[in-house]
This record gives structure tokens, sequence and C-alpha cells, in this order.
């Protein structure tokens, strides 16, 4: 039976409050934060904005594999991951403003954009060629714009397949499926690409060649998580009579096997590291451990350990409550996943700049608070004080990975969880606006 979504007045109202609470949030950040040129503010931005796109990629990546793969039984629920990707291009708009940002500095994200700790940079200035606002601006827009292009396309055909049906060659079907077969690697590759700008290149002397899978897992397991609350909303209030139990528990193990298969490469990533002993990768993790460690150690606990626990028996996978739970649980936990890869790098990429700038300078051209300020100082003043002599007898060293507890940055704070309902409102929201145009 056909069914058309409403995308009711009442739903756009809870919505749309929820993304003035996240502009709202995001505003407190910005001007109340009283941080290094308003790194939590870009942190921030630049978190929620990668973790939604990322989301809208993997559904399309999902929806190609199903294509090419002859599934059958994804079709009853194929409209919302249609829907997801609609998202990309909204992604790639809110990405254009941290691309700007680089070119007229605005924030301190990535140390490979300041010119001057590049030039004194060896390593630096070998990833330079890859490393640049160029590459990162047209990598962005030609990327994305493609991987938007490919989910209009899949979205076209499903919507002409409903309305003209096949023909006995099943043309259109057919042109989904070469359509898959292009974008499936165009866009593995592509996105890794994506991974190592957007988010590795925070820790701009740090790399691992697992990086790329471990991110593009987080995000499906988190694009799975979606879709079954999506599925378990649609149906309390009376769509989707197909979708059976058997269908959410077939996502059930979908969301439990490649939670299992994300910590699978965090086992891997970690261990090789750690196995090596090679300064130049062990670093990431030390800083994490030694300087994070809520966020590392409860990295693991609330991805694997509790989705493991309570998704373990097949019965579990059946009941909406748990799997509803389970859902909520992973979504949040992939996205403290990213909080742990993007904010730890990100201020230790401002404590260099405050360091070898003095304090530099805000978005406004004035300096970061108030008055030009010694390294030392400066340092202090990222850091929220606390350090007796404003670094007076420490070694630069010391001053870059001294650290005193930063909300926002050691745990996400209120600000963090009201900006992410902020974007996750938006996310809804195109979701559901692609969904009240389709049967």
């Amino acid at each position: 039976m056909n069914q058309k979504f409403v995308f009711e007045a009442k739903q756009k109202t809870v919505l749309g409050g929820l993304m003035i609470l996240g502009a709202v949030c995001m505003l407190l950040t910005y001007f109340m934060g009283g941080d290094y040129a308003h790194m939590r503010f870009w942190t921030n931005y630049l978190h929620n904005t990668v973790f939604f796109l990322g989301i809208g990629f993997l559904a399309t990546f999902v929806m190609a594999c199903k294509i090419l793969a002859y599934s059958g039984w994804h079709t009853t629920f194929k409209r919302i991951i249609e829907a997801i990707t609609m998202y990309l291009p909204i992604g790639l708009a809110l990405l254009s403003v941290v691309i700007v940002g680089i070119f007229l500095h605005w924030h301190h994200l990535y140390h490979w954009a300041d010119a001057e700790a590049v030039a004194n940079d060896e390593l630096l200035q070998a990833k330079a060629p890859f490393l640049n606002k160029w590459w990162y601006t047209l990598g962005s827009f030609i990327i994305v714009g493609m991987w938007a292009a490919f989910a209009y396309g899949f979205r076209r055909l499903s919507l002409r397949e409903d309305k003209e049906g096949n023909d006995e060659n099943f043309t259109l079907h057919r042109k989904s499926r070469v359509l898959a077969a292009f974008f499936l690697p165009l866009g593995g590759f592509s996105s890794a690409a994506m991974i190592w700008l957007w988010i590795m290149s925070i820790d701009a002397h740090w790399y691992s060649t697992m990086f790329a899978w471990y991110t593009t897992a987080s995000w499906l397991v988190s694009c799975i998580a979606i879709i079954i609350l999506m599925i378990i909303y649609l149906k309390s209030k009376g769509y989707l009579d197909v979708v059976t139990n058997e269908h959410v528990h077939d996502l059930g193990k979908y969301l439990f096997g490649f939670s299992v298969f994300w910590t699978y490469l965090w086992f891997s990533q970690y261990m090789l590291i750690w196995y090596s002993n090679v300064g130049e990768e062990t670093v990431y993790f030390r800083e994490r451990i030694r300087d994070y460690p809520v966020l590392f150690y409860g990295n693991l606990i609330i991805n694997f350990v509790l989705p493991f626990l309570i998704l373990m028996r097949n019965e579990t996978k059946r009941k909406f409550g748990t799997i509803g739970f389970a859902s909520v649980l992973v979504l949040f936990g992939h996205w403290f996943d990213f909080f742990n890869m993007i904010k730890p790098g990100a201020l230790l990429a401002a404590k260099e700049h405050a360091m070898h700038h003095g304090g530099g300078h805000d978005a406004g051209g004035h300096d970061a608070h108030g008055s030009l300020i010694e390294n030392g100082e400066a340092y202090a003043q990222l850091t929220g004080g606390g350090h007796e002599g404003h670094g007076e007898g420490m070694s630069h060293g010391d001053l870059i990975h001294a650290t005193d507890f930063q909300m926002g940055f050691d745990i996400p704070g209120l600000l963090e969880i009201g900006t992410m309902l902020g974007f996750g409102a938006l996310f809804v929201w195109v979701v559901f606006s692609a969904l009240a145009k389709a049967n």
C-alpha cells in the first residue's frame, strides 16, 4: 500500500526549537568560551558538520551496495536511506564555512594552514602538496558534489520506478546498477581523501593507514542506528506497514556486527602502533591516554562494551524498545568517537599557534585576549590558567602538553550536547522533507 509521509506542524515546531537551541549553544561557545581563537566554537562546528555529512555519504554507499548486491529486503524502507542521502548538499554548505575560515584565518583548526609553521617544519612541507587550503577546498566541493550527484541519481531512478514501472528488461533497475558500480569505487577511494583532510590532518604530524577505514566504520554504524530509529518512529506514526520485526532484527544484526567490526579496526590500529612503538605514530594515542583518559576509555565502553552486551542476545534485536535504546546509545557513542578524533588534536594545534604567535588574533583582527601576550601567558589563558608563573621555568614541550581540565575539550559539555541536538534536528528536518516528497 502506498503511503505518503506528512511532515506535521508539530514536528516542524520541535525540530525548529532544537535548531534554535543549537544556534544559541553555538553563540555561547563563540562569545563566552574564553578560549583561544574561539577554538571550542570551531571544533564543535567542524565536529558536527563532518559527523552528519559522513552519515549522508554512508547512506549513499549503503544504497549502492544494496542495489549492486540484488538486495530486496531493504526496499521496504529504502525511502529512509534515500532521504538521508539528501543531506549531502546541506552538509557541504555547512563545510564551506570552515573552508572560508581557512582562507580568512577565522580559526586555527589545522596546523598546516599556518604558513609560518609550515615554513619552519620539514614534515609539513613534505605534506604541503596535499595539506593545503586549495586542495582542501577543491577536494571538498568536487568530491562531496560527486557524492550528492550520485545520491540524486539513485533517488531519481527510484522515483521513476515507482511512477513508470520497469519494462521486461528492467531498464531503470539496470541503470541503477550501473550507477552503483561506478559509485562504489569512486566513493570508497574519495572518502578516504576527505577523511584525511577533514579529520586526520588536524593531527598534522601523525598518520595511520587504517584511519580512513576506522572513521568510515564509525559513520556506517551511526547511519544504521539512524535508519533503525527512523523506522521505529515512522511505525509509531502508522507508516511502514510492510516493515516487520524481522526487518528490524536484520538491521539490529548490522548494528551489532559493524559495532564489533569498528572495535576490530580500533584494536588493529592501536595494537599495530603500540607494537611498532614508532614515536611519530604513538604520539596520537599517547596524547589521548595521558591527557584525555575519559575520552579514550569511554569511547571503548560506549561503542563496544555496552552495544555488545545489549545486542548479543538474539531476542533484544527484535524488541523495538531495546534496539531503539541501543541505537541511541550507539549514535551518541560514535558522535563521542568523533569528539575524541577532533578535539585533542585541534586544541594542540591552537596551543602551537599560541606559542608561536604570542596569543595571536581573533577573527576580527584583534588580539585573542585584548593585548599581545607572552608565550607562557598565551598558553595559560588558552588552557584556562592554573599554571603558576604563566609558563616560567617550563619548557616548550611542557607548555604544549600540560593541560588543565577544560569543559568542551576533555569531555563534552551541555553546550556540546545542545549543538549536537541542533545539527541533528537540521539533519532530521532534511530527511523528513525528503520523505514527504515521495511515497
